[in-house]
């Protein structure tokens, strides 16, 4: 099963420079069902375009297919800084 990670108020810099460390697929889940894999740089575009709110995510579920990226967006989340 998929581990799953809610983002909330994230710099979205500095999330995208996260994402890009992660060594799986992280997929963004809209309300609606939709299922884009942040890995893509398209899909970074199309995904954070909606959900951007004067510069900062308000709200995002993420799926991760691996558990280290999990950890590592969760760190991300509660302490707002990029791992080393």
């Amino acid at each position: 099963m998929k581990a799953v990670v809610e983002l909330h108020d994230v710099d979205v810099k500095e999330f995208l420079a996260v994402i890009d460390t992660c060594e799986g697929d992280v997929f963004l889940v809209t309300d609606e069902g939709d299922r884009l894999n942040l890995k893509s740089k398209l899909c970074q575009l199309i995904g954070l375009t909606q959900l951007i709110e004067g510069g900062k995510i308000t709200n995002a579920h993420l799926e991760c297919t691996n558990p280290e990226d999990e950890t590592k967006l969760f760190r991300f989340n509660m302490f707002g800084k990029k791992p080393e």
